[in-house]
């Protein structure tokens, strides 16, 4: 898996621990939108697209399969993040 695109869209609400909105492209073929960048008390993290159940809990629309995956696209967003961040 070869991530070939990183969009950021940065959000500005004081009062949300979201910090930014993602879109990764994988492999130049598949698309990802509405990753979420959140600010936790340890640092910054991902969280990916989800939808609320009808009993109230939010379940991934898509995911990782694995630890490994999962680090690999966390740890490209959160660099295209800081870049975002530092060209605001």
């Amino acid at each position: 898996m070869n991530i070939t695109e990183v969009r950021i869209r940065l959000k500005t609400k004081e009062d949300s621990k979201i910090r930014a909105i993602a879109s990764i492209t994988i492999d130049e073929c598949f698309v990802v939108h509405d990753i979420k960048v959140i600010e936790g008390n340890e640092g910054f993290f991902i969280a990916m697209p989800s939808r609320k159940t009808p009993e109230g809990e939010f379940k991934d629309i898509v995911h990782p399969l694995n630890t490994e995956t999962r680090e690999v696209i966390k740890n490209k967003i959160l660099q295209e993040f800081e870049k975002a961040r530092e060209q605001a």
